[in-house]
């Protein structure tokens, strides 16, 4: 089974790299790799190295780049998830770690009216996107920012189609997978999960003023966290029918 190492962009010079301490600690203790062996790293923005180690020790592995590739298991497809804070931060964690796999491309943490949750740990959230990007075979890490308010999140969305999540929705007029097949394939998707409890009336109502599609996941009511790996698993499974990953 393939095993993936991370290491920043600024540790790749040339046709060498090295992997930080955490990373260099593991491949020498846990996985036990030693001089002459193969690894592939990947630098989170991208790209994706073959190296051959040529120096190793508890606290730093150093390697000869001998293939680099860009953007391995990458969608062409752009999905920005703007998903309301949870009270329970390893269920935010949980969404983050699914979003990962399945090919998100940025997830915008959301503060609403029914968040009771107003921050997130920056490192935490680091540690579980690099982790899942390694363990999906991934190349880039998914983008995060502070979090954000429902209109400041609204104003860095352009054209894209924009759904809402609403548990008020027509199960049979608004279903999630009915809508995007009628939008035909935008270059990008934003898709807003709220909190426990949703959004609100008010919520909605404002966000549909500004042009978004408020959708149904189906007669059951679903966890924050579960609708949004739903939905997020719906419109990749949709897309990639048409726009297939990098290989």
């Amino acid at each position: 089974m393939t095993t993936y190492f991370y290491t920043p962009p600024d540790r790749v010079h040339g046709d060498r790299l090295t992997l930080p301490p955490d990373e260099a600690l593991h491949a020498f203790r846990v996985v036990r790799r030693r001089t002459g062996d193969e690894i592939v790293v990947v630098d989170g923005a991208g790209g994706w190295y073959r190296v051959v180690i040529d120096g190793i020790d508890a606290h730093q592995v150093a390697g000869r780049i001998v293939e680099r590739r860009e953007e391995v298991g990458e969608p062409a497809f752009r999905l920005r998830v703007g998903m309301a804070l949870l009270k329970q931060e390893k269920r935010f964690s949980h969404f983050l770690e699914k979003a990962t796999e399945l090919g998100v491309s940025e997830v915008i943490p959301l503060v609403t009216a029914r968040t009771e949750k107003q921050s997130i740990r920056p490192a935490r959230v680091e540690h579980v996107l690099q982790a899942a990007m390694k363990q999906c075979l991934r190349s880039r890490v998914v983008s995060t920012a502070e979090p954000r308010s429902l209109v400041e999140c609204l104003s860095g969305v352009g054209a894209e189609l924009l759904l809402v999540c609403h548990e008020a929705s027509d199960a049979a007029s608004d279903a999630l997978l009915d809508v995007i097949a009628r939008a035909g394939t935008p270059p990008a998707l934003t898709v807003l999960v709220g909190p426990e409890g949703g959004f609100t009336d008010d919520e909605v109502a404002r966000l549909t003023a500004a042009g978004a599609r408020a959708v149904s996941l189906g007669e059951r009511r679903l966890r924050a966290e579960t609708a949004a790996i739903a939905v997020c698993a719906g419109i990749m499974l949709h897309y990639q029918r048409h726009i297939p990953s990098t290989p």
